[in-house]
């Protein structure tokens, strides 16, 4: 039983998480800057994204393996169907289990934070529109993430719908001044996503997967990844400079500055997609902290 449940936690990839909590907080830190904090509404879409994010990490353990993506040549941590620890069919029950579980956190929140039908039905084809991206990231007959599309889905999910969205079950508005955050959270998301790809960049290659890397080539996925680390800082700082609050409340997100550069001067230096490989966790701990720091400071900029 134990094992089984090492197994089921290690496939469901628990360190990608904060790529999708981090949106929900910066969405619910915004709402609580406007005066339309809750933490049940907040919760629900915690508990919602973190259902979504398992379901995409089952998911693509099932496409790339099916596809023979995850081999002997993949650079990343051994998942669960390449290692044999799960075979086809677990994997689809626990991805069927998982499209239950967030179809079931997500009407719960539906339901709990809108009471305009016309808004419940929109949030509901969303919803929809999240599970199936989700899914057809890489299962399928023409699953997008094969074309390059991921980085594209993972910037609307993890910035766009993510932020204004938690925002707006909060606040009951949407308020097209949260744009610049909402980028600047999908942009350090796409940021883990182009790591991950520059790390299997030469396996992806070889088994038809054309990503946003595949498709740059090594040397201008470097280029590309310091354009969305440096676009994220910048449409942070815009939106932060924007308000009408002291200038030195803003003055801690400035200490992103430090993981970032530290991190973008590191990829920079790289020559093999196998030096890399050590840098996922890192650019995954350089969105966690930027998102925070800037969660920080909008929730001091309004106590």
């Amino acid at each position: 039983m134990k094992k089984s449940l090492a197994i089921w936690l290690s496939a469901s990839r628990p360190k990608t998480l904060p790529l999708a909590l981090v949106s929900i907080l910066t969405g619910s830190a915004l709402a609580f800057s406007s005066g339309y904090f809750s933490w049940s509404i907040a919760l629900l879409a915690l508990l919602t994204a973190t259902f979504l994010q398992i379901l995409s990490n089952l998911a693509n353990d099932y496409g790339d393996a099916v596809k023979g993506t995850d081999n002997a040549k993949r650079l990343g941590p051994m998942r669960a169907l390449q290692s044999g620890a799960v075979n086809l069919a677990a994997m689809r029950n626990a991805i069927i289990i998982n499209i239950i579980l967030t179809l079931l956190a997500g009407l719960a929140l539906i339901f709990y934070a809108l009471d305009s039908l016309e808004n419940m039905l929109v949030f509901m084809l969303l919803g929809l529109f999240a599970i199936t991206a989700a899914i057809a990231y890489t299962v399928g007959n023409r699953p997008y993430g094969y074309v390059g599309l991921g980085d594209l889905s993972v910037f609307i999910f993890f910035g766009l719908l993510g932020v204004l969205g938690s925002s707006f079950l909060q606040t009951g508005t949407l308020d097209f001044s949260l744009i610049l955050p909402s980028i600047g959270c999908g942009l350090m998301a796409v940021a883990v996503l182009n790591v991950n790809n520059m790390r299997d960049i030469e396996n992806d290659a070889e088994c038809g997967k054309h990503t946003v890397a595949v498709r740059l080539g090594q040397e201008k996925a470097k280029k590309y990844h310091f354009i969305l680390l440096a676009g994220a800082i910048v449409a942070f700082t815009s939106y932060l400079l924007s308000q009408d609050k002291p200038l030195w409340i803003s003055l801690p997100f400035l200490l992103s500055l430090i993981v970032v550069i530290q991190h973008g001067r590191a990829v920079w230096q790289t020559s093999q997609p196998a030096q890399i490989a050590p840098m996922l966790p890192v650019i995954v701990k350089c969105s966690l902290i930027t998102n925070l720091l800037f969660v920080g400071v909008v929730i001091a900029q309004n106590i």
